[in-house]
């Protein structure tokens, strides 16, 4: 890894979004890198923070006019990597059904714009206005900084490509089992045991926190050229946005 990087893995949660800052001292090439913990009300100023060399965002980028079997292309590949926890990745429905505001029309806009006809979950229109905040401000030229991830696939990256054995939500709950068996790959990569056990900001919980912590790692490897896409020929959307997963 290059000395002297500045980048940030962040999370959308239910007050906005959590994100961790990891930096390395360029006089200090071997320490371990310093982590900063932010809760922000919207993404613009993260994106904005022109110091940050790689943004890595668990946030779907890049939205299909229709909708095929699966979802997009990444959501595809990266479904069969992980094992029990593919139900994690939820297939994105088109750039209509995300602009819809109300359950019933999003049902409708992506029943009518996929192909085979599908409604939208109640996980994934929760996160719909995340999706719009991000969309909006997203250019081709910021592509060099900013990147979509999804954690799972960060964490089977870091565990040898093998997927994590636990969930780290059940019933919609955190699982400590499972926040446990990810902070100790967090600590592997330079996360110490105060930080992850650190009580998440109002709004957020731990799960979001050790997601927002591997995705920096992942910002790190993105910057330093470690990753890579999923999938590899990655198509773009109809603003030209690129739809693809980093790992």
């Amino acid at each position: 890894m290059r000395a002297g990087l500045r980048v940030a893995g962040v999370d959308g949660c239910r007050t906005g979004w959590i994100a961790v800052i990891r930096e390395r001292d360029a006089r200090h090439p071997d320490a371990n890198p310093r982590h900063t913990l932010i809760l922000a009300e919207g993404i613009a100023a993260l994106i904005g923070d022109a110091t940050l060399e790689a943004i890595a965002v668990d946030m779907p980028m890049g939205l299909p006019e229709r909708a095929g079997p699966g979802g997009r292309g990444p959501e595809r590949v990266v479904r069969p990597l992980l094992g029990a926890r593919q139900s994690s990745v939820f297939s994105v429905p088109s750039r209509a059904a995300v602009a819809c505001q109300d359950y019933g029309e999003a049902c409708r806009v992506a029943l009518a714009t996929s192909e085979p006809p599908r409604k939208v979950s109640k996980q994934a229109f929760h996160l719909f206005p995340r999706i719009r905040e991000i969309d909006t401000l997203l250019t081709p030229e910021l592509e060099a900084r900013v990147f979509e991830v999804h954690p799972e696939l960060a964490f089977w990256r870091l565990n040898g490509e093998q997927a994590m054995r636990l969930p780290k939500k059940v019933r919609s709950a955190a699982s400590m089992p499972g926040i446990e068996e990810r902070a100790a790959l967090l600590r592997r990569h330079g996360f110490e045991s105060e930080f992850l056990e650190q009580r998440p900001p109002k709004g957020a919980g731990r799960d979001d926190l050790v997601d927002a912590c591997v995705n920096a790692v992942i910002a790190e490897r993105i910057a330093a050229g470690d990753a890579e896409s999923f999938p590899r020929d990655f198509q773009r959307d109809g603003r030209g946005l690129r739809m693809a997963i980093w790992a």
